[in-house]
């Protein structure tokens, strides 16, 4: 083999390599499975022939791919459910007592408890407040005296996560400011720390 078609050779095979890295990079950053099922799931060959029929069909909406099985509609496909601590998008994607919570399916915690799904403050407990984490809705608990209590005026870090106010009674203040009955409280981003207080007569 001559020298020139030994490298074209080399560069096509570079290239096929590559394009198969690409395509598994973009199945997982799009949390499509390609390796093949763990031991102990599908082993039944009716149910293994079901599963290869189903995930072969089209779909625009969850009910028309049948039971253990949700729309993948960005694909437009049926795909099987998932199992918890594998990757989602919505509820309906996990198996059945599991929620779609920062990108996994996790267990449902109960409504009203820290860490549970909300949309506003009345949905959690008390001394609780409906904020994002990790870009998800969820209760958390009220600053306590002496948390630190300073948030941005707003942007991305802001939108993604948030903290509670702080609990009743409590005022957010910075550190070595003057009382605030001797002046009106002005925002500074300039103070070094801003921490839960308690609210003076």
């Amino acid at each position: 083999m001559s020298g020139t078609a030994e490298t074209a050779l080399r560069i096509v095979c570079v290239c096929a390599c590559l394009a198969v890295a690409q395509a598994r990079i973009w199945a997982w950053m799009l949390a499509m499975p390609y390796s093949p099922p763990q031991d102990g799931s599908l082993k039944d060959p009716e149910t293994l022939a079901l599963s290869h029929r189903a995930d072969a069909m089209a779909c625009e909406h969850d009910r028309v791919c049948g039971k253990g099985f949700s729309c993948d509609r960005h694909f437009g496909r049926c795909v099987p459910q998932r199992q918890e601590g594998q990757y989602c998008r919505r509820d309906a994607q996990c198996v059945r007592g599991l929620h779609c919570m920062f990108g996994k399916c996790l267990r449902s915690i109960p409504r009203g408890q820290e860490g549970a799904r909300c949309k506003v403050d009345r949905d959690c407990g008390p001394s609780m407040c409906c904020a994002r984490h990790h870009g998800e809705q969820v209760c958390k608990k009220r600053l306590a005296l002496g948390e630190g209590c300073f948030v941005p005026d707003g942007g991305l870090a802001f939108s993604i996560n948030q903290i509670c106010p702080c609990d009743e009674g409590l005022l957010c203040r910075g550190t070595g400011e003057q009382p605030w009955r001797e002046r009106e409280f002005v925002y500074s981003t300039e103070q070094t720390m801003w921490t839960c207080q308690a609210s003076k007569p």
